[in-house]
């Protein structure tokens, strides 16, 4: 692996990792076995598994699918053959053959698989990992005002609000969203991973005391590399790493103490790594905090040292204890109030508590014209008046940043079912209002928010996608 002199200098009292963004770290192919850290028996094993999933394929194929230079592996096909677990099928261009299975490498390879079912890339030492973290760590980069405005740019965010929000993203520290749901905590807090613009080397999988723990996951990682690559050709650096954007691994009220730790399967003997370690060097948002199927001090007791010293420790399943980076920007975004949940030991942790309030009337205003124009008609001043005069004001209803987006696109359903144009007009404001917000029977003064999920609070002016959250 290579990771750039930390201490050589390129602007004064500057350390390259804080400044050379893509370039602070970059996994270099290897050029023998000894380089990748791993046992020939262990790079074996895996030729082997694949050998017999796909019954043949060619030496290029092979290293491939396992994630290592042909070069490297040219010696251990000739010394698997010399041991009868594979021969030659066929001849396969480029100096290259079609291998297949022995009897005896199947028996063998079966009794692998029956061992440890891992089949795919080639794994990376757990060491390296640490190393890698280090030198991509999100703390390194710092964003600044202008970072922030292109980040959040195509989204309304209140002056007052954004200055809050800027030295918290700067730090790289803990950081809690906190206010009524609806107005874009967790749109917000998704957002903030676009200020550190970096793209990062994670591996696909990791290996520490002989386990196999898996990390790529595609669910939160978003790969900037074109997988599909030649196989006749030399990809420049280690294809065990993929390059990803910065992480923002997002978990509500789903989240359990499992999901915190090094998930082991017994029967293929492989795990997964937890979610902390997923979101290194990006982001870990915990949605609707206090709404877990856990306590809250019980999820905050097992972060509490983590948080501390930037050290976390997880058990693979050997039993082994190891230590591990707990390098993120971790957010809490919450409808309850931080001190409610959580006592002052741990708030000092978090050292940035920002509260997302009410839009007001100007706000709400530019809110339905911006959304006007992805929504395809005329913004009406007067017509959004008589929304707030005759279904606000009288009852009390508070505004909420996902109104707007979520009134209109109910008008849009109905006038689509109705063949009508859309138009923002006093009748349709009626009709939508009616169905939107839940009046329960007999009930008096404030009606209530809807119960389902709303859609997006803050809104993204450029687009008409509308991303679920649980605000």
């Amino acid at each position: 692996m290579t990771v750039l002199d930390s201490t050589t200098a390129v602007g004064e009292g500057s350390l390259l990792a804080s400044i050379l963004g893509e370039e602070s770290f970059l996994p270099p192919e290897p050029n023998s076995i000894e380089e990748t850290g791993l046992s020939s028996t262990m790079i074996d094993s895996l030729i082997c598994k694949y050998l017999m999933m796909v019954g043949s394929a060619s030496g290029r194929q092979i290293a491939n699918e396992v994630c290592l230079p042909f070069r490297i592996l040219e010696d251990l096909f000739r010394l698997l053959r010399q041991r009868q677990i594979i021969v030659h099928s066929a001849s396969a261009q480029l100096n290259d053959y079609f291998y297949t299975l022995t009897d005896k490498g199947r028996q063998r390879t079966q009794a692998l698989a029956d061992s440890c079912a891992y089949a795919g890339p080639a794994p990376v030492l757990l060491e390296d990992y640490i190393t890698s973290v280090d030198a991509q760590t999100i703390r390194a980069e710092a964003p600044k005002r202008h970072q922030l405005e292109k980040a959040f740019a195509d989204i309304s965010v209140e002056p007052e609000l954004f200055d809050l929000l800027g030295p918290a993203i700067n730090s790289g520290a803990g950081l809690f969203l906190y206010g009524a749901p609806g107005n874009g905590k967790t749109t917000l807090a998704a957002r903030i991973t676009a200020c550190f613009g970096q793209s990062i080397w994670v591996p696909k999988t990791l290996t520490e005391d002989g386990q196999f723990i898996k990390l790529y996951d595609a669910a939160y990682h978003q790969a900037e590399e074109n997988d599909d690559r030649s196989i006749l050709k030399s990809s420049g650096h280690d294809c065990r790493w993929i390059k990803i954007r910065r992480p923002t691994v997002v978990v509500g009220g789903e989240l359990t103490m499992d999901a915190l730790e090094i998930r082991h399967d017994p029967v293929s003997n492989v795990s997964e790594a937890p979610l902390q370690l997923k979101s290194n060097c990006g982001c870990l948002l915990i949605d609707d905090f206090g709404r877990q199927r856990i306590e809250p001090t019980e999820l905050l007791n097992r972060w509490i040292v983590p948080l501390e010293n930037r050290q976390d420790f997880l058990t693979i399943a050997t039993g082994k204890k190891i230590q591990v980076p707990f390098e993120q920007l971790i957010i809490f975004s919450t409808n309850l109030d931080p001190s409610d949940l959580t006592d002052e030991a741990f708030l000092r942790r978090i050292p940035y508590k920002v509260e997302v309030q009410d839009p007001k009337v100007d706000e709400f205003h530019r809110l339905f014209e911006q959304l006007a124009k992805s929504f395809g008609c005329e913004y009406r001043k007067g017509a959004i008046d008589v929304l707030l005069n005759k279904h606000y004001r009288p009852r009390n209803r508070p505004m909420r940043r996902c109104h707007p987006r979520d009134l209109l696109f109910q008008i849009r359903n109905y006038c689509a079912y109705n063949d009508l144009p859309m138009e923002m007009t006093e009748d349709h404001f009626d009709r939508v209002v009616r169905s939107y917000f839940t009046v329960l029977s007999g009930q008096t003064g404030v009606p209530s928010e809807p119960e389902s999920r709303v859609l997006a609070p803050i809104v993204d002016m450029g687009q008409t996608e509308y991303l679920p959250t649980s605000d």
